[in-house]
């Protein structure tokens, strides 16, 4: 016994010591809860839309549900980073704390990209109609997306090396911590430049892309020979709703990392306290980057007018009709027009979410529809 424990105290002494992150843990459980609940069942109802009864015949809609993808892997690992903030300490095998941490930027970063890509066709749709419409094919779009998902996979197998627990001493016994505490020696080799090139790939390229595309769409629209439709405002509603995104959940967090691994790297001097208080900025900045999955159905609900009215005719469906059978002869006459209006949905998925690429384009400002707006 004695030896035994004479052998761990020795082995445990190199350990450095636990910092206090209870107040943290705190935070993130209460962030990532209700992330959890809001992110999944939403998630999910958006993806068996556009699966089961949109079919995903557009290509605006095809970004939408491989957005819709991203998030609920992300949510679904959630559970294990609620234990573990829960327990303030890792309980699991190593490979569960890599995998978490790598789907967490594959979610990000993809989620930039689908954002990006959204935005770019209605560059195409808007700006140049004519010229890049063999760009606006679903073919082109699912292998977009699949290229894509190549590039953040290729992307999250580092990230797996990276994110293994690493282990402190909390009096005297070894506890392992996951998704914080990365040694220095691990931020001046591999990680920092890893951090950089996801950043100019995965955040940077897309912003420039977003705010561009946006800035062109805009103006194109301002014109005073552009046709004011319900159309328009569509659009420019859908990306409006982009930049909020990019603006409020991605930029603050990828800012803050970025000076967070400059200092870690020594690349930036400052003291430890400064690095303490930007590491304490980027724990809630990092909150913002997950509830993208919350803020992303916003994409859909107010863009796409076929998943629109599907959920509507959903809510039609579930309401309760008890006044048509207490004898209310107003409330019978009304049966009818109600039914009609649950119908839409069908409708819509085949008349508002056609094929993008059939028949002869048309400019914008003269097409009075849209394959999904």
């Amino acid at each position: 016994m004695l030896a035994n424990s004479s052998a761990n105290t020795s082995t445990n002494s190199f350990d450095p010591p636990c910092p206090d992150y209870r107040t943290t843990h705190r935070l993130h459980m209460v962030v990532y809860s209700l992330v959890l609940v809001a992110g999944l069942p939403l998630n999910a109802l958006a993806l068996w839309v556009f699966l089961r009864v949109l079919r995903v015949h557009s290509v605006v809609s095809v970004y939408m549900c491989n957005l819709a993808a991203s998030d609920l892997l992300f949510t679904l690992s959630l559970p294990v980073r609620l234990f573990y903030y829960s327990l303030h300490y890792w309980p699991f095998p190593d490979l569960l704390c890599q995998t978490a941490g790598a789907i967490f930027q594959m979610n990000m970063y993809g989620s930039c990209i689908f954002l990006t890509l959204i935005n770019v066709d209605r560059y195409a749709a808007v700006v140049h109609p004519l010229q890049l419409r063999h760009l606006r094919r679903p073919r082109v779009a699912r292998l977009l997306c699949l290229g894509v998902w190549a590039l953040i996979l290729v992307f999250a197998v580092p990230t797996v090396l990276v994110h293994k627990p690493s282990t402190c001493s909390n009096r005297g016994a070894p506890v392992r911590l996951c998704f914080e505490r990365f040694s220095d020696q691990l931020w001046k080799g591999r990680l920092l430049p890893l951090v950089l090139l996801a950043e100019a790939l995965g955040f940077l390229l897309p912003l420039v892309a977003v705010v561009y595309s946006s800035g062109r769409v805009f103006w194109t629209l301002a014109r005073p020979d552009a046709t004011q439709s319900r159309r328009r405002r569509k659009t420019v509603r859908l990306l409006l709703v982009n930049l909020v995104i990019f603006l409020l959940c991605f930029v603050p967090y990828n800012a803050t990392l970025a000076v967070y691994g400059l200092l870690r790297g020594n690349l930036v001097m400052a003291s430890q306290a400064a690095r303490d208080q930007v590491r304490g900025v980027l724990m809630v900045m990092v909150l913002l980057a997950g509830a993208n999955c919350v803020l992303d159905p916003l994409v859909y609900y107010f863009s796409a007018e076929g998943f629109r009215n599907t959920l509507r005719g959903l809510g039609s469906h579930l309401r309760p009709r008890t006044s048509a059978t207490n004898g209310d002869g107003g409330t019978l006459a009304q049966l009818p027009s109600e039914t009609t209006y649950t119908t839409r949905p069908a409708a819509a998925s085949q008349g508002l979410l056609r094929h993008s690429d059939s028949g002869t384009p048309t400019p914008f400002t003269q097409c009075p529809e849209d394959s999904v707006l």
